[in-house]
């Protein structure tokens, strides 16, 4: 099996090189980068499968990046991991609605980012192939992880993907933020619960922007969490 390449962006030279080591120790192979325009370069040129990116950046932000990144096509379900010193409620959510897919606050246990990254990668993995899940004009195309609504495709990130997909297998049933925790981001990863907010939100937008009436089928229910219901679609 191919080892799946880890762009590691950091402007400290000693958390590359400690990140290096314990990806390549992992079966990883590891390509670094120090500013926001080395590591667009590296993203270009060596394509990796994920990218652990700092938010403070010498030229720019990893925000700036992320922004970019999730703007363009070839790049936009690439996924990324923040590793950053700011903890504080307001950058975790600006840097998950931005389009990360994780954050992690320095500093970490090499371990459990890891263990995330693992984790990650499953979810964006796509094992399950040559079927597709439909509800109304709202198609999900596993094999080809798109999403088609009234033949226009929707532009979603990986996370996303998954969240619609595990709904759309299990309707019109209540979950809570932390069983849609272990179902689609795994038992053994740690997320703060208002990561799901943040994500559904998202979903939710990337439905609406085709037809408002989609976005409704994700539904909160107080008190408990959310529920995926098409019993009551109404198409206009």
């Amino acid at each position: 099996m191919t080892a799946k390449k880890v762009l590691v962006v950091d402007d400290e030279s000693s958390i590359r090189e400690m990140l290096r080591l314990a990806l390549e120790i992992s079966d990883f192979e590891c390509v670094e980068a120090a500013d926001i325009h080395e590591a667009y370069r590296r993203v270009t040129d060596d394509q990796p499968d994920i990218v652990l990116l700092d938010w403070m950046l010498p030229g720019g932000s990893g925000i700036e990046l992320l922004r970019r990144l999730k703007k363009e096509e070839a790049t936009k379900s690439l996924p990324v991991i923040m590793l950053t010193a700011k903890t504080h409620e307001d950058n975790v959510i600006q840097g998950l609605e931005v389009g990360a897919d994780d954050y992690i606050t320095k500093p970490f246990a090499p371990k459990e980012l890891i263990a995330r990254m693992k984790a990650l990668l499953r979810r964006t993995a796509g094992e399950e192939s040559g079927s597709e899940l439909k509800v109304g004009d709202l198609v999900l195309e596993i094999d080809s992880r798109r999403v088609v609504l009234e033949d226009k495709r929707l532009e979603m990130g990986p996370t996303e993907f998954k969240l619609l997909h595990f709904f759309m297998s299990h309707p019109e049933r209540a979950y809570s933020r932390a069983q849609l925790l272990d179902q689609v981001w795994g038992t053994n990863v740690y997320v703060e619960e208002r990561t799901v907010d943040v994500h559904i939100r998202r979903l939710r937008k990337a439905l609406q922007a085709r037809n408002a009436a989609y976005a409704e089928l994700i539904q909160t229910v107080r008190g408990t969490g959310y529920r995926f219901s098409p019993r009551d679609l109404v198409v206009s």
